[in-house]
């Protein structure tokens, strides 16, 4: 308690102390500052009575403060003397519009502060931010080279869309860093360069020195630091090189002086290792192009080449234009060229480009059809006698129609011959009775009353993917191989007989088939060739032939990658409606319906063919993809175990193993090495043992 009253008074002391030397300020402007153990809300509130500003202080702002000075001074340097005392304590002072707001280092990069640019105007304590845009240098390097000479509650970061740095922190701090970033970011003459190559080909030289110049702990050559970045432009055969480094750069143009030298022998005999392209088709590409170069330099204009002999070429693919041989090894997939060293850069340049790696496509197609089918008959059909005289005449009537099954005529002949037809779909109700005929009793229809309703739906969805090379032609099918006969004849015998009729079948794939061949641009679309077919048999008993149901799509489309798209489709709606009735009786009301039979259908089909590409040009996405329908298959092969039975073995199926390569190869049972004699046989438990992953549980 007695601290705290020592303090009020010693703040109420200095607070006179000012106020009494604070008349003088205007007049001679200067002021003796001497604060002891003084209360910081006090010192600022008489500060704010020197320099005229207005201070806001944030609640966490507490302590005493120490300011004393042997001379008088002004209330702007004043002001700096208190700012910097603040920031001893861990406060600071953000000026805003009319205000000064005093809080702790830690929250001021987090207000509105003064923005400056290349040049700060301001001096002092206080905190200020700067945007300085970067000519030369890299923003995203050079923040790691100020981050320590910056507080650590201040902030500094890089923007690389504009190579512009934004710091915030003290403004005398700030101009420290001004002078280091001005003598940071120049321009370095030394950093590109071009080395010439007139001998050995710059492609193979650039990949030789990356090789060489690389870092020993195997890190690549475009890093940061002393790496050195090595390339060749095919074009000129020289080689491009950035280095910040002018040791290794030096070290690195005596070297290639030494390599660069003709070659001793007649001619330049170089093996070259494909990585992608096909050997074999390139040496016809590059043969060509070494033809039309010895055309192009031919002093006369005429053609020097010499054809290979035929024998030559089919057994080796040996090409000798003018000494130019190039031979392809399919074994090796590689090149074997001998060259004068000019024509070999040239070809050495086209190779490298030629050799590139080859995007690939994932192709996933949607093939959804719908059918819906209603059908209804109602009909009456009737004989029998309208007036009939005992042993004179006879007059006798009624209604036919329909065929087969649904005709009453046709019931009756066959209950009379003994092979009764079955009746039509539906419900038929019959009415007979017995007659007389060549002396049996038979049973005769006189009535028939049939009526029929049906509802057919259908939806059929199928989802066909392939996955192939850029501009390599793929093909899926997935049906069955019918036969369709083409011909037939028959052979006579010895006898004159006619032997049993020979038939000539041709087979055909009926099923799904999906044939697509992709070419992708640089752009990111994919032109696509499609040929999609889905067919069914239709009628497999047609004495005729077999009859299939086909659905087919063939052209080109361009879209982009990852884009689905339709191809197109079918939407049908077939309406049918049959009336067979007697003129004039069949239309008289609710009677009529003795002499009229009707039958009303309506199908309705709605197919649609979608299709998406996906270019796959890494590793990882290919290998996601190919987990992702892994798993979807391994979760479907174990998704419906077969049920237990007591007298049934259990044949459910096992659980494909994991597709990582490590999960799959300790899913092996191991070797084990061969033993005189055979182990002994383990007991058998009486129930397996049931594995952690086993999808007996899995939904139905």
């Amino acid at each position: 308690m007695k601290r705290r009253l020592f303090g009020n008074l010693a703040a109420i002391a200095a607070a006179l102390t000012v106020s009494l030397i604070a008349p003088p300020v205007s007049a001679q402007g200067v002021i003796t500052l001497n604060f002891v153990n003084a209360e910081i809300d006090s010192v600022i509130r008489a500060m704010g009575q020197i320099t005229g500003k207005n201070f806001l202080v944030d609640p966490r702002v507490k302590g005493t403060i120490n300011i004393s000075s042997v001379k008088p001074v002004s209330a702007d340097l004043a002001y700096q003397i208190l700012i910097s005392s603040l920031r001893m304590q861990g406060f600071t002072a953000v000026e805003g519009k009319g205000v000064v707001k005093i809080l702790p280092e830690a929250d001021a990069k987090q207000h509105f502060s003064r923005t400056y640019g290349k040049e700060i105007k301001i001096g002092g304590d206080q905190v200020v931010t700067q945007v300085y845009p970067l000519q030369h240098a890299t923003a995203a390097q050079l923040v790691t080279v100020l981050r320590p000479l910056i507080a650590p509650n201040n902030a500094v970061s890089a923007y690389p869309g504009s190579n512009t740095l934004v710091i915030t922190d003290y403004a005398d701090n700030l101009k420290r860093l001004t002078q280091i970033i001005e003598a940071i970011d120049t321009p370095n003459d030394a950093e590109f360069n071009v080395i010439k190559v007139q001998h050995l080909s710059a492609v193979e030289l650039a990949l030789q020195l990356s090789r060489l110049f690389a870092d020993p702990a195997g890190a690549p050559v475009q890093g940061g630091g002393s790496a050195m970045l090595i390339t060749a432009d095919g074009r000129s055969n020289n080689l491009l090189v950035r280095t910040d480094n002018q040791g290794k750069l030096k070290t690195l143009r005596a070297m290639v002086a030494q390599l660069d030298t003709p070659s001793s022998g007649r001619s330049n005999l170089q093996v070259i290792h494909l990585r992608n392209a096909d050997a074999t088709k390139l040496a016809e590409t590059l043969r060509q192009v070494a033809a039309a170069e010895l055309r192009a330099t031919s002093s006369t204009g005429a053609s020097s080449v010499a054809p290979a002999t035929p024998a030559a070429a089919t057994t080796s693919g040996a090409s000798s234009i003018a000494g130019v041989t190039i031979l392809a090894d399919a074994a090796t997939n590689s090149l074997v060229i001998s060259a004068p060293d000019e024509l070999y850069n040239s070809l050495r340049a086209v190779i490298e480009k030629l050799d590139t790696q080859r995007a690939q496509v994932f192709v996933e197609a949607l093939i959804v059809e719908v059918t819906s089918a209603k059908a209804a008959e109602l009909g009456i059909q009737w004989q029998g006698p309208l007036l009939q005289k005992q042993d004179n005449f006879a007059l006798i009537g009624g209604t036919n129609f329909g065929a087969d099954g649904n005709n009453l005529l046709g019931l009756s002949a066959s209950i009379a011959a003994g092979t009764p037809l079955l009746p039509g779909a539906g419900l038929n109700l019959a009415l007979g009775q017995m007659i007389t005929l060549n002396g049996e009793k038979v049973t005769s229809l006189t009535a028939l009353a049939r009526l029929l309703e049906a509802d057919s739906d259908a939806n059929i969805l199928s989802t066909p993917n392939i996955l192939t090379m850029d501009n390599e032609e793929a093909k899926i099918v997935i049906g069955q191989n019918v036969p369709f006969v083409t011909g037939s004849y028959a052979q006579t015998g010895t006898s004159g007989a006619i032997a049993s009729p020979f038939k000539t079948v041709e087979r055909k794939d009926v099923g799904l088939t999906l044939k697509v061949k992709p070419q992708v641009s640089e752009g990111g679309n994919v032109k696509l060739q499609i040929m999609q077919e889905a067919s069914s048999v239709f009628d497999a008993n047609n004495p005729d032939g077999i009859t299939t149901n086909k659905r087919s799509i063939e052209t080109t489309v361009l879209v982009g990658d990852g884009e689905a798209i339709v191809l197109g489709g079918l939407i049908q709606d077939d309406v049918s409606n049959d009336i067979n009735k007697v003129p004039g009786l069949g239309n008289i009301p609710l009677l009529g319906a003795l002499f009229r039979s009707e039958a009303r259908k309506r199908t309705k089909t709605n197919l649609m063919v979608f299709l998406r590409p996906v270019v796959v040009r890494t590793p990882e996405l290919l290998s996601g993809l190919t987990e992702s329908r892994y798993d979807y298959i391994r979760n479907v092969y174990g998704a419906y175990p077969a049920q237990k039975r007591w007298l049934l073995p259990d044949n459910s199926p096992d659980r494909l193993p994991d597709l990582k390569l490590d999960s799959m190869l300790t899913a092996k049972p191991a070797l084990k090495p061969i033993a005189p004699e055979p182990p002994p046989k383990p007991a058998k438990s009486a129930e397996p043992e049931k594995s952690p992953n086993d999808f007996s549980l899995w939904p139905n």
